[in-house]
């Protein structure tokens, strides 16, 4: 028994833009001192001040050459990159520059959904130069982020919010991909399982088990072997790899957790001193949920 089978619903009516700005922090330093753009940059404090803690904040692509990455340890960037220039960054500078990329997306369209400092999704299916190209939006909105601010980023078109993160990754930096409905399932086909979003470290192992090595092989398997194995992200899967994907850009998005992280020059040696730090960023936690009038929930 196959079970039911019911027509997939494909929404192919959007017009999305997906912006990423190119090794943000990276590319803001080296705007501000252009000699900094000479050598590999990393965004992180030199592990020979913390002892060897830290982590990478984004890296130039002269750095990427050499496999460092964001959220690796500086000290494994180190290793790989010793005479790299290390830079501790600037987070307040970031999110003022951040900010204004907002205000140049806020020209074309108000439907736009954060994802990071440096990310959003952006319908432009009515936009406000009444404009039918989604092409020529993106267009203009990198070179206004280039002409105002000189910075550059990536963008990816498409009528889903999946197909155009995929597709502003596509052609890194300062590139411009175009995913249509018609182009959709083949543009999949070739792309690594580990590009699919939800398919994490863990998840990776399983799927080469399964013989699932790129988007031609998930798209062989059958949406009930795909749940049976994965559960609600298989349900996911099976039509993501089908340019399936439905969710609208969310112009609100509701913070799920609030809390506070720090990074000791020298280590807490005692159980004191472990206690007297974590009061502190619990009461920064506390001043936050309360600026923000939320409530947080036991979990037990």
């Amino acid at each position: 028994m196959t079970g039911l089978q019911f027509p997939l619903k494909n929404d192919t009516s959007r017009k999305i833009i997906h912006i990423d700005m190119d090794a943000f922090f990276a590319s803001v330093e080296e705007r501000d001192d252009p000699k900094l753009a000479e050598h590999p940059l990393i965004i992180a404090r030199h592990p020979k001040d913390t002892g060897g803690r830290g982590v990478v904040t984004t890296a130039n692509y002269k750095a990427r050459k050499f496999g460092i990455h964001s959220a690796m340890s500086a000290q494994k960037a180190y290793e790989l990159c010793p005479h790299a220039t290390f830079f501790p960054g600037n987070q307040q500078k970031y999110r003022a520059i951040s900010q204004q990329v907002r205000e140049i997306f806020h020209r074309y369209t108000d439907i736009i959904e954060p994802v990071s400092i440096d990310e959003a999704y952006l319908d432009v299916t009515n936009n406000k130069i009444k404009s039918s190209s989604a092409i020529k939006i993106a267009r203009l909105i990198q070179h206004d982020i280039w002409q105002e601010l000189h910075l550059t980023c990536s963008a990816g078109v498409s009528y889903n919010k999946f197909l155009a993160k995929l597709a502003s990754d596509y052609q890194k930096p300062k590139g411009l991909t175009v995913v249509t409905p018609e182009e959709a399932v083949d543009f999949l086909q070739d792309l690594p399982i580990e590009k699919f979003h939800g398919v994490g470290k863990k998840t990776v192992p399983r799927m080469y088990e399964l013989e699932i090595y790129t988007g031609k092989d998930l798209y062989q398997k059958s949406e009930m072997e795909l749940i049976q194995e994965f559960g609600k992200m298989g349900y996911s899967l099976y039509r993501k790899v089908r340019g399936i994907h439905n969710s609208p850009v969310q112009i609100t998005r509701k913070r799920k957790s609030v809390g506070r992280e720090r990074t000791y020059a020298k280590p807490l040696t005692s159980e004191q001193a472990c206690l007297t730090e974590l009061r502190v960023m619990a009461a920064e936690v506390m001043q936050s949920l309360k600026k923000n009038k939320n409530m947080g929930k036991p979990s037990f």
